[in-house]
């Protein structure tokens, strides 16, 4: 019997590579949530989030991923691209990924309280004001990528719960 082949332009080969991202960011001990993006079946760009490394706000996976695919392109433009992600892009992610106008957003899990791709809002999709929408497909290795997530927060939660809190008394005339 013989081995069925990986397709390696499937959604599910390109949301692994995103998974394989998010686990550096785990390994960094960042939300764990990568990215890469597309072009003509070739991976030109690969990320993950870094918030906490570069002391960035904007650090998203999705943000990196995005401004390194417009350098492997030498274009701002995004067409014909396609942008995997293992979490909902948040509004922030949604709002530059629109302007970067790739073709299509494939995510793995959705974020219901602030995503942006239509848990929350949709942003990505027939939205007038806007220039560009993109083609969503969501639930890729949904459980997976959500697994990675739930067992980050789970953890964390636990750390902090062993960290003892220092309790400060002061007295009226103590100074700060």
């Amino acid at each position: 019997m013989e081995e069925p082949l990986i397709d390696i332009h499937s959604d599910e080969h390109f949301m692994r590579l995103a998974l394989r991202e998010a686990r550096k960011a785990l390994v960094a001990t960042e939300v764990p949530i990568g990215a890469v993006i597309v072009h003509e079946g070739k991976v030109i760009a690969r990320a993950w989030n870094q918030v906490e490394t570069l002391k960035d706000a904007t650090a998203h996976a999705e943000m990196l991923c995005l401004t390194a695919a417009q350098s492997a392109l030498g274009d701002w433009r995004l067409e014909h691209c396609t942008l995997y992600v293992t979490k909902e892009p948040c509004p922030m992610c949604a709002g530059a990924i629109v302007h970067c106008r790739p073709s299509r957003v494939v995510f793995g899990c959705p974020d219901p309280k602030s995503g942006a791709a239509g848990g929350w809002i949709n942003l990505l999709q027939s939205n007038p004001p806007l220039n560009h929408a993109c083609e969503v497909s969501s639930g890729v290795l949904g459980e997976e990528c959500l697994h990675l997530i739930q067992s980050f927060f789970r953890e964390a939660r636990a750390k902090k719960k062993e960290i003892p809190r220092r309790e400060y008394r002061f007295d009226r005339d103590d100074e700060l």
